[in-house]
């Protein structure tokens, strides 16, 4: 094959990439995918670097976005919003140090670099003009914006007046606009319903809604906002000399910013600290991230590291994950029965790679979902998956469906695809539900769920291992499983003497599990880790549980009427009755064993635990603060005491600190306890 001539090959690319910029910031409608995108940028870098006499004014790797193209006004920022050039490995971050170093000698390596999530939404610039907001803008084409003030006004996250006295005369707060995940599924849920179009991503629906001429309709999208920088003119003093002060300054002033930064002392730090992010933190957000940013922290460093091509500055960097959104195929709908009963439908897909995992599978929720999202079999579909999070469908991509698709199948079971029972359903809820508990498949997820590390915590009984046990006609419900022999074991395939032995002494060391996970292993339904251990912990004893009414449940604070009902309900029924007299007699402890009050210390006072402490893990911490009388929850509220912090702390304390809320660590935690 005839190679490309670099000067056609520099056209292309430059079509290209203009046409995506265009679909992108302005129609926000891609057609081309970020990852794509990127690579063809970087051909076009590589090919004007080689070739400077190829580079055009008009080039992508010229200008930063889109120039503005709407009714909306224009507004001229401060200061250039300037974008970032990407690192795509640990050894392009390295390569970027090395370009510092050359520089500054080691000067970034002495002041340290902060991280922060790269949120994948909409840019914007906040104006204050003596504290208060007076203008917002998008980015447009880095220099002028478009002028969507209405628009930011309506975003509960936008303060309209900051906090404090020392925040400059004038200035801008440059920001992320984004759409929580939820509230993302929602809003396409409410157009679908509505007979419009679904947008594709919660990135193109913020772009969108910031966009609109009809401030009415951006407030009715659940928009937030994160900030990250600020600009200010040049003779204008700031009350921050870093960039992890700047960011706490910000959330002193009210300004939201983003959980999970880090101020990392070295490079292999920041390393660390990205990879923790794309595999376990991303699948725990509730909004999009393409990577993490990493900043030289010192603002005078930053200011003699200047700007490099009138584009990227030389301080920062993003450092880009692998993508955790693709498109496939949807080739089938199926149905998976519960552990609970309740009937689950899933979607098989055309195999897909996404962050590095091939997909083929991914949930779709509840039967509501399917036909609100109007999914079709055949549909090219939107899927994500980040982290250890089961892979989802966004939804469909209905410019890619073919006009003479079939209509949608709608119709939601009416008897259980394992064992042909009728189905119930809750009006109150929206799954539906096999109520035979001797279903095949609801024995086989309730095994699998109560030998599982949170609850009866049974090493080396994997989910082939009981499918296995099943076949072999030993185990049928998970009071069998205390029954089974090592000689029974070690006549089945791939069973050898020493692997059964160890399987029969990890089956008999669960036995003495306190009370708290056996409740929760037992899967009642609505009852999980933190409902287990109040009940366990109230009750003390299975049979003073089984024995209580509902009144008698619900008295305990944090549980409620939903879970006293189930409880009562579950130990009502012959079957799951039986159940525990057959775990009793095998063994199993029934019984919780409480620590007596080491004092009051803390009575009447509500904790929030964050981040990792030095010598506590959050569960030790939670108990050391119950057995002195307190409480612990999972949110910062104006109820909360104070906030007890370790590394990594995140939102939390930033919140903790917006509302005035003592901040303490673990040693001062363990010092009014008396314990230290």
């Amino acid at each position: 094959m005839t190679p490309v001539p670099p000067a056609r090959r520099a056209a292309e690319l430059r079509a290209l990439l203009q046409t995506a910029s265009y679909e992108y910031h302005v129609l926000d409608r891609p057609t081309l995918s970020d990852a794509a995108y990127d690579h063809a940028f970087r051909e076009l870098q590589d090919i004007e670097r080689a070739h400077p006499q190829l580079r055009t004014p008009d080039s992508p790797t010229m200008r930063v976005g889109a120039e503005p193209a709407s009714a909306l006004a224009k507004h001229t920022h401060l200061a250039p919003m300037i974008s970032l050039g990407n690192a795509f490995t640990d050894e392009e971050l390295s390569e970027w140090e090395g370009r510092l170093a050359r520089l500054i000698g080691d000067d970034a390596r002495r002041d340290g670099y902060v991280t922060e999530l790269k949120i994948d939404g909409a840019a914007v610039s906040l104006t204050y003009r003596g504290g208060v907001f007076v203008v917002g803008s998008t980015r447009g084409n880095g220099v002028v914006g478009e002028d969507v003030t209405a628009n930011l006004r309506t975003l509960r996250d936008v303060p309209l007046r900051l906090r404090g006295d020392d925040v400059p005369p004038l200035l801008e707060i440059r920001g992320e606009c984004y759409l929580p995940f939820r509230q993302f599924e929602k809003m396409n849920e409410e157009r679908v319903a509505a007979g419009e179009p679904v947008f594709a991503n919660p990135r193109n629906s913020a772009a969108g809604s910031l966009r609109q001429l009809d401030p009415a309709v951006t407030a009715k999208r659940p928009l937030r906002f994160f900030g990250y920088a600020v600009a200010v003119a040049d003779d204008a003093a700031v009350p921050f000399d870093t960039q992890w002060e700047l960011l706490d300054t910000l959330a002193r002033w009210g300004v939201p910013v983003a959980p999970q930064r880090k101020l990392c002392a070295t490079l292999a730090e920041v390393n660390s600290w990205a990879q923790d992010v794309e595999v376990r933190v991303r699948g725990e957000l509730d909004f999009a991230i393409d990577g993490g940013v990493i900043k030289v922290n010192s603002l005078r460093l930053q200011d003699e590291l200047g700007v490099v091509g009138g584009r990227e500055p030389r301080w920062a960097i993003a450092r880009k994950f692998a993508p955790d959104i693709a498109e496939t195929t949807l080739l089938a709908i199926q149905v998976n029965v519960g552990r609970t009963g309740s009937l689950n439908p899933f979607a098989v897909l055309d195999a897909v790679e996404i962050g590095g995992t091939t997909v083929r599978l991914a949930t779709l929720h509840n039967f509501d979902l399917v036909r609100a999202k109007d999914l079709r079999v055949g549909d090219v579909v939107q899927v994500k998956r980040a982290g250890d999070v089961i892979p989802q469908v966004i939804g469909p991509v209905p410019e890619k469906r073919d006009p003479q698709h079939p209509p949608p199948i709608t119709e939601i079971p009416t008897v259980c695809p394992a064992c042909g029972t009728p189905v119930q359903r809750d009006e109150a809820e929206v799954a539906i539900y096999c109520p035979n508990v001797a279903c095949p498949d609801r024995q086989l997820e309730a095994i699998v769920h109560f030998t599982s590390r949170g609850a009866m915590d049974i090493r080396g009984l994997s989910y082939a291992r009981i499918e296995q046990l099943i076949a072999a006609g030993l185990v049928r419900d998970v009071g069998d499983i205390y029954a089974v022999t090592s000689a029974q074991l070690a006549s089945l395939e791939r069973f050898a003497a020493k692997s059964s032995e160890s399987l029969v002494d990890a089956i008999a060391a669960s036995k003495a599990q306190p009370l708290s996970r056996l409740l929760l292993g037992l899967g009642i339904r609505h009852v999980g880790q933190t409902a287990a251990q109040l009940l366990a912990r109230h009750f003390r004893t299975m049979t003073a549980l089984s024995a209580a009414t509902a009144d008698d449940v619900n008295a305990l604070r944090g549980v409620g009427q939903t879970i006293a009902l189930a409880v009562v309900a579950y130990f009502q029924d012959a079957s799951a009755a039986a159940l525990v007299r057959k775990l009793a007699a095998a063994g199993v402890n029934m019984t919780e064993l409480v620590s007596e009050s080491a004092g009051d210390a803390f009575q009447g006072m509500t904790f929030v635990v964050t981040g990792t402490l030095p010598t506590l893990s959050r569960t030790q911490a939670t108990e050391l603060i119950e057995s002195h009388g307190g409480r612990v929850t999972s949110g910062v509220s104006k109820a909360t005491t104070a906030v007890v912090v370790g590394d990594d702390a995140g939102s939390k304390l930033d919140k903790a600190r917006a509302l005035g809320i003592e901040v303490i660590d673990e040693a001062e935690l363990q010092r009014r306890a008396g314990s230290a």
